[in-house]
């Protein structure tokens, strides 16, 4: 246990667990990015253990979180999309570390669908910022312009300043509870450890930023992607699906555009590294610091542009490789871990952390203990990462699998590709079918599928896709609480909530801006061509 001396002697130390929303690891300073500004997550860095090859494990919200607090790759769990209930009988890490005494808090976004909006919680400060219901199921019959959230390139070409927003309501409240019970804990006995998650929901999309935090910026100084926009007839199956999924046959971004976005992205980044800083003071003025352990990560990336790609739902680097800092008592200052983790090694490692490295589990867990990487102690780490992806956007199961420096992604029907990141860190050589990289391809191959099967999954998806759609038909019109925690009345009506189609979502969203947007006009979608369809395995004809 990195034990801490409180007031009362050795002690638990308490642990922080302080989350933003689709943020690269590629935009920050300890992952080479110079363009960024945001010092406190740089001094974190300095003062911890930063882990320069983490990934997510499902490049979408909800299925991430549920592995990173289960311990459990999502497929295990049923964790296919944004829309999976993650069931109550899960043991996470909260349960986990109540057995030993801890407090547990949540403060802003973990998109726990289903009735239980706690999952080993013993409390939360803020309703959250997106439903808990069956309204985002996709339907991979329909094809992949199926997307229920809205995710479309609408929020590219719209991107600039803007002095408040939806996110900034939801994130300003979260930061302010967060810091408040920071507050109430140094207040009261120092016995009892706390566990506090502080999960904001920037940077995610659509990208407006404040303008104090727009300004830092000089416009002309915004970096562009390094790899530009792909031709659709040169694009991997599952980067077509999302061509289309994403409707960017329906909007132009043009340069402009997307140096605005990315520009918004880095401010938006400097926002959270401003609430990053607020509280690291809050706890140093309380003493708090001396006995916390301090954990920065993300659920996942953005693709920032690169290759003429947005958001999330892919295995490039933009979107998988996430940031992940861990600082506090008794653990070295300025590492660097190069080897392979994931946020599914995250609830292990913080058993340990807790527990006088004792990682006593009731059912089987995917995660690895990285302590022993962080501590210099750790032998015979296997070096793999694991991420997944099932939801909108595809037709099929999807897999990766990165080991050392070589990538493999596996999208089930269709072709894969593999990649060596040391060589090629942009992933722009496919290595499949060259004769002198066939044995990785064909050990790779094998190590992805380890223990996962597509056909089956492919099934149980399908299945699981169907009974939700039903239950979702019956309810959606009906006026009640489908589950969504609310911390205070009227909060269903400020945030995004079930009930209305995609388009509702983006409502609610440009509703939140000032000043005010005029929504760009999107082109109507084109049929697929034969062509196309038929990358489309399960489509309803």
């Amino acid at each position: 246990m990195l034990s801490t001396k409180g007031d009362t002697g050795m002690r638990r130390p308490n642990i922080i667990l302080f989350m933003a929303d689709q943020l690269t690891a590629n935009a920050l300073t300890a992952y080479g990015n110079d363009v960024v500004k945001a010092p406190n997550i740089a001094a974190l860095s300095e003062q911890g253990v930063t882990f320069k090859n983490a990934y997510t494990n499902s490049p979408i919200c909800a299925p991430s979180r549920y592995a990173m607090l289960s311990g459990c790759l999502p497929w295990s769990i049923d964790a296919f999309d944004n829309a999976a209930e993650l069931t109550a009988s899960t043991p996470t890490l909260l349960h986990y570390l109540r057995r030993l005494g801890y407090a547990t808090t949540l403060s802003g976004k973990m998109h726990f669908v289903g009735p239980d909006q706690l999952h080993g919680y013993q409390e939360r400060l803020v309703t959250d910022i997106y439903p808990a219901d069956f309204a985002w199921v996709p339907d991979w019959k329909a094809g992949p312009r199926n997307a229920p959230t809205g995710i479309n390139m609408r929020a590219v070409v719209e991107a600039g300043p803007c002095f408040r927003s939806l996110q900034l309501d939801y994130d300003e409240e979260t930061t302010f509870m967060a810091n408040q019970k920071i507050y109430d804990l140094a207040r009261q006995s120092r016995d009892k450890p706390f566990f506090l998650t502080v999960s904001l929901t920037h940077p995610h999309s659509p990208f407006t930023a404040s303008q104090e935090h727009w300004d830092r910026y000089d416009h002309d100084e915004i970096d562009m992607p390094k790899v530009g926009p792909i031709p659709l007839d040169q694009l991997d199956t599952h980067s077509k699906w999302l061509y289309y999924s994403h409707g960017r046959d329906r909007l132009k971004v043009t340069d402009e555009h997307t140096k605005n976005a990315r520009h918004a992205y880095y401010a938006m980044i400097s926002y959270v590294d401003d609430k990053l800083g607020e509280m690291m003071k809050i706890l140093k003025q309380t003493k708090l610091l001396e006995d916390t352990i301090i954990v920065f990560t993300a659920d996942h990336g953005d693709m920032m542009g690169e290759r003429g790609m947005w958001f999330k739902q892919t295995f490039f680097e933009n979107a998988t490789r996430i940031p992940l800092i861990i600082g506090g008592p008794g653990l070295p200052k300025a590492k660097v871990v190069e080897k392979n983790v994931s946020l599914v090694d995250l609830m292990p490692t913080l058993m340990s952390v807790a527990d006088d490295g004792k990682v006593d589990t009731v059912t089987e867990i995917d995660g690895r203990d990285m302590t022993g990487l962080m501590t210099g102690t750790g032998t015979g780490w296997s070096d793999r990462a694991f991420s997944e992806y099932s939801d909108m956007g595809v037709c099929a199961p999807c897999r990766m699998v990165r080991e050392g420096s070589f990538k493999y992604t596996y999208t089930h029907g269709h072709e894969s590709m593999l990649f060596d990141l040391e060589s090629d860190p942009n992933e722009q050589k496919n290595l499949c079918g060259d004769p002198e990289f066939s044995e990785i391809e064909r050990r790779m191959h094998d190590t992805v599928l380890e223990g996962w099967c597509p056909d089956a999954l492919n099934e149980r998806v399908l299945r699981s896709q169907a009974s939700r759609q039903l239950l979702w038909s019956l309810v959606k019109n009906e006026k009640r609480d489908n589950w969504s925690f609310e911390f205070r009345h009227g909060d269903k009506s400020r945030y995004v909530r079930g009930g209305g189609d995609a388009e509702g979502t983006n409502a609610v969203k440009g509703r939140a801006r000032f000043p005010y947007y005029e929504p760009v006009v999107q082109a109507e979608p084109k049929p697929l061509t034969d062509e196309e369809a038929s990358l489309i395995p399960n489509a309803k004809r």
